[in-house]
């Protein structure tokens, strides 16, 4: 956490490695009273909700992450790339703690397909995080993401080369007609909405949710669509407007996902259902 940079991932091998989570004002180990067995080696979800609750608790801005105590030596040599990043910004791990602050970095659901990397599109395969390949379920599993897209992509590959000689022609693609379209003289426009999507996505569809501030997401994103849509229409494409587009969906299949829901799992956690099923209920959605 450092408000003059760009953030970076600090991994989860920190923790796995012996890393402590304190809170600053205190100065304790805090994971004592939210899973006092596992501590920091808790599922992901368990400590995210810990760290949140601490940060709103005591009014912080982070928590501290310490691994100092281990040797330097050590340090250094299972997290170089992180130890000399940390140094860029004025900080030492071997003998400081680590400001820390939960983070969304991978989408647990997306395209459902099989074990081949089929999707229910003749001919569209997929693989790695845009998927749901049943690997991880409700919870990802650590330092699987990479491994995921490779071990989903030679079975997609091999799937493709199997059938390759059999494989009608693709249809023919039309000319991309702009004539009817002209240069944005509001590019701020796409910022802006960028900036009002990560706020309301974090504040509402966060690391604990309720059915209302579900309901607000939702509404918020009716009404960005319409928005976008207007302005994908009257002016012409950039990559900065298609991703933009792509992150309102991504966006809307979350929160009506969350919302079919009526349990906590995993990442998932509301308080308007606190308990867990005994039986997995899927939520998959169809267009």
């Amino acid at each position: 956490y450092n408000l003059e940079v760009k953030n970076f991932l600090i991994t989860e091998a920190v923790r796995g490695e012996g890393g402590r989570l304190i809170n600053p004002s205190t100065g304790k180990r805090f994971m004592t009273y939210y899973d006092p067995a596992r501590m920091e080696l808790a599922p992901r979800d368990i400590v995210a909700r810990a760290i949140d609750a601490e940060i709103k608790r005591y009014g912080l801005d982070y928590v501290h992450l310490d691994i100092s105590h281990m040797p330097p030596e050590f340090i250094r040599h299972h997290f170089p790339n992180i130890h000399e990043k940390l140094l860029t910004v004025g900080i030492d791990m071997t003998t400081q703690p680590i400001p820390v602050v939960p983070a969304q970095h991978y989408t647990c659901g997306g395209i459902v397909i099989d074990e081949h990397g089929k999707t229910d599109l003749p001919g569209l395969y997929a693989a790695g995080e845009c998927t749901e390949s049943g690997l991880h379920g409700a919870n990802r599993l650590a330092s699987n993401s990479l491994l995921e897209c490779f071990v989903f992509g030679e079975a997609a590959a091999d799937s493709i080369a199997a059938a390759w000689d059999s494989l009608p022609p693709p249809p023919p693609i039309r000319p991309w007609d702009e004539s009817r379209v002209t240069d944005s003289d509001e590019e701020v426009v796409i910022k802006q909405t960028w900036t009002e999507i990560r706020r309301f996505m974090w504040n509402y569809v966060g690391i604990v949710r309720t059915t209302k501030r579900l309901e607000r997401a939702k509404h918020r994103i009716e009404l960005l669509n319409d928005e976008v849509a207007e302005y994908y229409q009257h002016f012409r494409v950039t990559p900065d407007l298609i991703e933009l587009r792509n992150l309102l969906q991504t966006a809307e299949l979350i929160v009506r996902s969350a919302l079919h829901r009526h349990e906590s799992r995993g990442l998932h956690f509301t308080l308007d259902y606190p308990e867990t099923l005994p039986e997995a209920v899927d939520t998959v959605l169809v267009p």
